[in-house]
């Protein structure tokens, strides 16, 4: 079983940039894809990114390309979201998540969550 804290969250106001950190435990981390959702109030979780395994490849959702990047530090068993640019509609509380199966790619399920981090973007 794998535990993941997240933490960078804050209120920031529009065009300004958080980076958000999750750190594992439990599991090998450096075996298994990564990814970061999001929820907004009043709506479902949504996909923001995913990396897999290795670090080479990523992947993102359409709202955040260009302006959010994630990656990973296996020998810190931590993933980040760099994000950029932020708008009022990323306002959300951000959770992390693992893969469900070893060495799989950026598609992969997600089977274990954190306890997310809120993101608030101001106009």
């Amino acid at each position: 079983q794998v535990q993941l804290v997240e933490s960078g969250g804050g209120s920031v106001q529009a065009g300004e940039s958080l980076r958000l950190s999750c750190a594992a435990s439990g599991r090998t981390f450096s075996s298994y894809s990564m990814g970061w959702f999001r929820q907004a109030p009043g709506k479902e979780r949504e996909f923001v990114a995913a990396i897999n395994w290795s670090g080479r490849v990523t992947d993102y959702a359409n709202s955040v390309k260009g302006r959010f990047t994630i990656s990973r530090d296996n020998a810190k068993n931590t993933v980040y979201l760099q994000m950029n640019s932020l708008k009022p509609e990323d306002t959300a509380v951000y959770y992390c998540a693992q893969g469900t199966r070893p060495y799989a790619g950026v598609s992969t399920s997600f089977g274990s969550w954190g306890q997310g981090t809120r993101v608030t973007v101001s106009s």
